[in-house]
């Protein structure tokens, strides 16, 4: 797992799929609450810390493609 104190507001957020997931808002304990603006829902959702698997530069890759990722997230 990377560094989850690297994550910071505003890091895209990608699925190992290659496609964009969302935007960082904020870290909340062991959870990366994603932005609401970049939801398709116009909800906040959170994944946790463990799906990250690498941050490269200003992103965020998880551990699972976006649809797995947008199954299993609140």
């Amino acid at each position: 797992m990377a560094q989850v104190s690297e994550i910071h507001e505003h890091m895209k957020v990608q699925g190992s799929c290659g496609n964009q997931l969302g935007v960082v808002d904020h870290l909340e304990g062991n959870s990366i609450k994603l932005t609401k603006n970049d939801s398709p829902d116009g909800k906040h959702h959170y994944i946790p810390a463990e799906w990250v698997s690498e941050i490269e530069g200003d992103t965020v890759i998880l551990d699972r493609d976006c649809g797995e990722a947008k199954r299993d997230w609140r």
